[in-house]
C-alpha cells in the first residue's frame, strides 16, 4: 500500500472535517449535553453580574463612608460582600457540573473512536502493517487521544461561552457608558483575535515538525529496543544511541522553534491586552474626575475588562491548543482514511468447509509488476491429504500460503476451497477454518496458558492441556517453576525457537480446523525435538487436509503430493519416491541433505 498522502491535503478543509466528525459523539448524550450547557449560561450570567455588585459594593462604601464609621450603615456593604462571595461560589459550581457532565460524554467518545481505530488497524492488509513503524504509530494515536480530548472539552464550553460573554459585555458598555468604551474593547477584541488566528496558523508549522521528529524518535527508541538481541550480537550500543541522539537533536531544534514562535504569539496578545486597558482605565479615570462617573463605575470598567481578558487570553490558548490538537490528530484521523487492498466483496458469503479440498488454478501473483513471484501455479490438495511443498529460499513458498490465507489477492487466477473461491467469501470465515504453525512463531507478553489458549479463546482448561499433551509440551512445562503461568516475555522471547514452535501447534491443536498449514514447523527444533513434533504433526493432520512448507525433505516423506518450487514456479510434482526415481531438483536436493546428515 502507498503511504497516505494526507500531508498534501488542505489543513482547514480536513480540520473541518476532523469537526464534522466528531459531531455525531456530541450528539450521542443529548440530555448530559443540553444540561451542561444549562449549566455554561448560568455560570456566564453569573460573572457577568459580578462587577455590578463590585460597583454597588464600592460606591456603597464611597457614599456613606462615614456613616460606616459610625457603625450606622453596615448592613448594606455587608450584604453586598455576601452577595458578591455567593455569586463567585455560584460560577465555581455550576462550572464543576457543567465540566463533570460532560465528562462522561468525552469520556465515551475517545473510547469509541479508538475503539474504531483500533478495529480499523486490524482489518488493514499485511503490506500495510510490513511497512507500518510500531513506535510512530502509537505515538499518532497517543496524541490524537489527548487531542479530541481537548477538542471536545474546550470547543463546546470556551469558545462559543467566551464569545457570548464578549457580545454581553460590548452591549453593557456602549448602553451603560457610551460609544468610546465599547468601541475601545471591540477593536481590542478583534485585533487580539486577528492576530491570534494569524500568529497560530503560522506557527502550526512548527507544531507539526515537534510531532515529526517526536514520533521519529520515538520510532528509532523502539525499535532498537524490539532488536535488543540484534544490538548486542554485533555490539552497536554506541552506534544505536548516535542514531537515536540525531533524532534527539532534530526534536530538540523542532521544540526550540516551536517555543520561540509561541513567545512571538504570547508577546503579542500581552501587548494587545496592556494596552488596550491602559486606554479604557486612562478613560474612565478622566471620566470620573469629571465628576460624569462614580469610583464604583471605575471599578465595574476595571474588573469587567480583566474579566473579559481573561477568557479572552484564555481564548488565544484554546485556539492556539486547539490548532495544534488539530495538526496532532490528522495522523489520527488519517488511519481511519486508509484504506485495505484485500476487502470482502459486497455480497460475499462465509466459507463452508465440508470436505477440505484446496485447489489452485493458473494463479499468478507478484508484489511489484517487473517482478512476478509466482507464475501459473496449479496443483489440488484433496479432503484430508498431505501436500508438501520444496524449494529454494525465495522460490515462492510463504507466498502460497498468505495467498491461502488471502493476506493478498492473486494476480491473475483463482484459489478455491470446496468449490468456493476464497475472494468470494469472508476473510474472518476463511482464515477460521485454516489453522497454522509459522516459521516464526510471536507470542504475546502473557503466560504460556494464555498463548496456547489464544487459538480458542472460549476453551475451558481441560481443553488447553490436552493441546499442551499432544503436542508434547508436558515435559518443558513441568520444568518450569511457575508452569502453565510463566511469563513468555515481549513476543516470547525468554522462549527458544523449538518451544515457541510447539506452542504454534498448541495452539492450532485447539483451534480444531479443517485446513492444516505448517511453514517449516521444525526447522528450530534439533533431531530429538523433531521426531516429538513430528509425531505431534501426524496427530495434527489425521482427518484434516494440510500444507507443508518443508526444509527438512525427511519431515515430508510420508506426504501424499509434493510440489517443488524454482523461482515462482513447479518444476516437479509426485510423492517421494517418484520424484527420488525422477531424479531431478528433488533428487539432488535430498542427496545433499542426506550427505549433510551423515557427516553431523
Amino acid at each position: 500500500m502507498r503511504p497516505s498522502r494526507h500531508a498534501d491535503v488542505d489543513a482547514k478543509d480536513f480540520n473541518w472535517q476532523v469537526i464534522k466528525k466528531l459531531i455525531p459523539f456530541l450528539l450521542e448524550y443529548k440530555v448530559r449535553v443540553l444540561l451542561a450547557l444549562a449549566c455554561l449560561i448560568l455560570t456566564k450570567v453569573a460573572s457577568v453580574y459580578l462587577p455590578f455588585i463590585l460597583k454597588d459594593l464600592v460606591d456603597t462604601l464611597d457614599i456613606n463612608s462615614d456613616a460606616i464609621k459610625s457603625n450606622s450603615a453596615l448592613t448594606i456593604p455587608l450584604g453586598l460582600v455576601l452577595a458578591y462571595g455567593l455569586v463567585r461560589f455560584t460560577t465555581v459550581i455550576f462550572a464543576e457540573i457543567r465540566d463533570t457532565l460532560f465528562a462522561r460524554v468525552t469520556e465515551r467518545a475517545i473510547r469509541r473512536i479508538g475503539l474504531q481505530v483500533f478495529q480499523h488497524l486490524h482489518q488493514l492488509d499485511l503490506d500495510f502493517h510490513l511497512n507500518r513503524q510500531t513506535g510512530g504509530l502509537s505515538r499518532d494515536i497517543d496524541r490524537g487521544t489527548s487531542g479530541i480530548s481537548f477538542l471536545m472539552r474546550f470547543m463546546v464550553f470556551n469558545i462559543i461561552p467566551t464569545l457570548f460573554e464578549i457580545i454581553m459585555v460590548i452591549s453593557i458598555l456602549l448602553v451603560n457608558y457610551g460609544f468610546w468604551f465599547a468601541f475601545i474593547t471591540l477593536t481590542a477584541i478583534s485585533v487580539y483575535i486577528v492576530y491570534s488566528v494569524k500568529a497560530t496558523e503560522w506557527r502550526t508549522r512548527y507544531v507539526r515538525a515537534a510531532n515529526k521528529a517526536d514520533s521519529s524518535s520515538n520510532t528509532r527508541a523502539i525499535d532498537s529496543l524490539i532488536n535488543y538481541e540484534t544490538v548486542k550480537y554485533f555490539t552497536n550500543e554506541a552506534f544505536e544511541a548516535k542514531a537515536y541522539d540525531q533524532q534527539l537533536e532534530k526534536w530538540e531544534q523542532a521544540k526550540l522553534q516551536n517555543r520561540l514562535s509561541l513567545f512571538t504569539l504570547n508577546g503579542g496578545q500581552a501587548f494587545i491586552i496592556s494596552s488596550s486597558m491602559t486606554a479604557m482605565l486612562m478613560l474612565a479615570a478622566y471620566h470620573v474626575m469629571l465628576g460624569e462617573m462614580t469610583l464604583g463605575d471605575f471599578v465595574l470598567i476595571n474588573a469587567f475588562m480583566m474579566q473579559l481578558f481573561i477568557p479572552l487570553n484564555f481564548l488565544g490558548f484554546i485556539y492556539r491548543e486547539m490548532k495544534g490538537s488539530l495538526a496532532n490528530i490528522e495522523n489520527f484521523f488519517a488511519l481511519l482514511e486508509k484504506e485495505p487492498n484485500v476487502v470482502d466483496m459486497p455480497n460475499a458469503k462465509p466459507l463452508i468447509v465440508q470436505q477440505g479440498k484446496i485447489s489452485f488454478n493458473h494463479v499468478y501473483f507478484h508484489y511489484q509488476a517487473e517482478r512476478p513471484i509466482l507464475k501459473n501455479i496449479s496443483f489440488t490438495v484433496n479432503a484430508g491429504e498431505k501436500l508438501a511443498i520444496v524449494g529454494e529460499s525465495g522460490s515462492g513458498k510463504s507466498t502460497l500460503v498468505k495467498l491461502l490465507f488471502r493476506f493478498y489477492d492473486t494476480t491473475q487466477g483463482h484459489i478455491t476451497i470446496d468449490g468456493q473461491d476464497i475472494s468470494q467469501v469472508t476473510q474472518a470465515s476463511l482464515r477460521k477454518q485454516i489453522g497454522i504453525v509459522p516459521q516464526d512463531t510471536v507470542l504475546f507478553n502473557d503466560s504460556l496458558l494464555e498463548n496456547i489458549r489464544y487459538g480458542k479463546p472460549q476453551a475451558s482448561d481441560v481443553e488447553v492441556f490436552q493441546a499442551i499433551k499432544m503436542a508434547h509440551l508436558e515435559s518443558f512445562i513441568h520444568s518450569l517453576p511457575q508452569g502453565v503461568n510463566t511469563l513468555v516475555g515481549e513476543r516470547g522471547l525468554k522462549l527458544s525457537g523449538g518451544e515457541k514452535q510447539r506452542v504454534a501447534i498448541a495452539r492450532t491443536i485447539l483451534k480444531n480446523p479443517p485446513i492444516v498449514v505448517f511453514d517449516e514447523a521444525t526447522s528450530s527444533l534439533d533431531s530429538h525435538a523433531e521426531q516429538a513434533i513430528l509425531a505431534a504433526i501426524k496427530s495434527v493432520s489425521q482427518n484434516h487436509t494440510s500444507l507443508v512448507i518443508a526444509h527438512r525433505l525427511s519431515t515430508i516423506t510420508d506426504a501424499d503430493n509434493i510440489i517443488v518450487l524454482v523461482q515462482g514456479e513447479i518444476v516437479e510434482q509426485g510423492n517421494h519416491q517418484q520424484l527420488l526415481a525422477y531424479r531431478g531438483h528433488y533428487y539432488q536436493m535430498w542427496k545433499i541433505q542426506q550427505s549433510s546428515n551423515e557427516s553431523e
